[in-house]
């Protein structure tokens, strides 16, 4: 029984050890350190939460966050290191939202909740932040700007725009008989 539960202890540690293992954290990790810039405040939620996919997703993360690697019993050999990578990862989040945002979530322990928290107060698409878009679209002209920065202007604007409203999803057999490609069409017509 004992030599098992050694032989199960080498695994867990070298499947921690692999650089390619969700528990596998890099020495120069640092648990101060904000995971994306800017940080999270009440405006930039959809590029701030991008950011953060993106980096965690590099960082072999992203099932913290996300609820597909669930915590193991604390029996189980990979415990430890799992729970060191969730509050590395709560840490990283925690670290990057300003300080407002970092006193409702600071007592968190799981990253999924910390996530699911901040998705859920600050994914709502902000109507006057919309209308502001909208207004900065109809009002932006081209001016000293060459042709490619104006386009970026442009594109920044629809980019955020689209994140405020995300484009209704086809479900036909024969792809876009349904009206979903008019709808798609119309918005950028009135964008």
């Amino acid at each position: 029984m004992a030599e098992e539960d050694s032989e199960q202890q080498t695994q867990s540690d070298q499947q921690s050890q692999s650089a390619n293992s969700l528990l596998y954290l890099h020495p120069s990790e640092n648990l101060d350190a904000p995971l994306v810039s800017p940080v999270l405040d009440p405006t930039n939620y959809h590029s701030w939460s991008r950011s953060v996919v993106k980096t965690l997703s590099a960082k072999n993360k992203m099932e913290f966050i996300m609820g597909s690697h669930p915590c193991p019993a604390k029996n189980h050999p990979t415990y430890s290191a799992w729970q060191m990578c969730n509050n590395m990862v709560v840490s990283w989040l925690v670290h990057s939202v300003s300080t407002p945002i970092r006193q409702s979530i600071i007592w968190m322990n799981l990253a999924i909740y910390v996530w699911i928290d901040l998705k859920t107060r600050y994914s709502q698409g902000d109507l006057s932040r919309n209308f502001d878009l909208q207004s900065e679209v109809v009002s932006l002209n081209q001016g000293d700007l060459s042709v490619t920065k104006y386009f970026t202007k442009l594109r920044i604007i629809w980019d955020e725009l689209d994140n405020f409203r995300p484009n209704p999803v086809c479900v036909c057999q024969t792809k876009f008989t349904c009206s979903v490609a008019s709808i798609i069409s119309q918005r950028k017509c009135e964008d």
